[in-house]
């Protein structure tokens, strides 16, 4: 990692194949190879594809991460590369399956995150998670993980802005319109840089078409865009970040968006 607070964050938007797990692999891959980021943020579930029909389909993809062809795979590369990378994952773990995002880097798996808020059908066959919210700070640059619906949740955002998070790094498949401009939001209230990998492209299902809506985002601290892709096609990008301005939390001279908090007078 660099050692300097200017560091590169990029996003990879494609359109993983529902239970291809070795053909979305190896498009990954491909992505990686090239980047010049140095945190690199994938969607969610990239793997596995999202519209699963029921649980036994999705115990049937799922793997746990310390036996997963998919996760050695990339950290073999974070070793070649000196990158660290943020992918969903879908997670088996005993008899339980977890929506999960994962930071991994040259010394191995660095966090796991479980998706804590399940969006519609994934109540029917994703566990919730059941990890607390934690930063991780990876050679002085403190990354916070979540997952697409965390979105609507700011006690998210908030609770990992809290801990020092410096970047929001969000895997997403959004099938609402709504997420993209509620992280400037999420970015303005906190005073972080945010990067979301959402997805492209339709699965179709026996329950229904899911039609996903693109435009992944890297946003900075005070909900300024720094580039937003289009909603249909696969797209990789990444902008230099510096992390001095996640440190910063003053909206005025007067006025800090975390040290202002009044929480005695909040409702629990």
């Amino acid at each position: 990692m660099n050692k300097s607070h200017t560091i590169r964050v990029g996003y990879y938007q494609f359109a993983p194949e529902f239970g291809c797990i070795s053909k979305n692999r190896t498009e990954v891959m491909n992505y990686l190879e090239n980047t010049d980021a140095d945190i690199a943020v994938l969607p969610e579930l990239p793997f596995t594809g999202y519209g699963f029909s029921n649980r036994e389909e999705l115990l049937s993809l799922a793997e746990d991460p310390d036996d997963s062809g998919a996760v050695s795979d990339l950290l073999a590369l974070c070793v070649r590369r000196s990158i660290h990378i943020v992918t969903g994952f879908a997670e088996r773990s005993g008899d339980k399956c977890f929506n999960s995002s994962l930071l991994l880097g040259p010394s191995g798996i660095c966090g796991t995150y479980r998706k804590l808020h399940l969006f519609d059908r994934e109540k029917l066959y994703f566990d919730p998670g059941n990890l607390p919210l934690k930063v991780i700070d990876i050679g002085g640059i403190r990354i916070g993980m979540m997952v697409c619906f965390d979105w609507i949740f700011p006690e998210v955002a908030r609770t990992l802005a809290m801990q020092g998070a410096d970047i929001l790094c969000h895997p997403a498949n959004l099938v609402l319109t709504y997420c993209q401009q509620t992280m400037l939001s999420r970015c303005i209230e906190n005073m972080v840089y945010s990067v979301t990998a959402n997805r492209t492209g339709c699965e179709k299902h026996s329950f229904g078409d899911l039609d996903f809506t693109g435009t992944s985002q890297i946003v900075a601290p005070g909900g300024v865009i720094i580039h937003r892709a289009g909603s249909r096609k696969s797209e990789a990008y990444s902008a230099e970040i510096n992390i001095d301005r996640a440190r910063e939390k003053t909206i005025t001279k007067r006025n800090d968006v975390l040290a202002d908090r009044r929480p005695e007078y909040y409702l629990r």
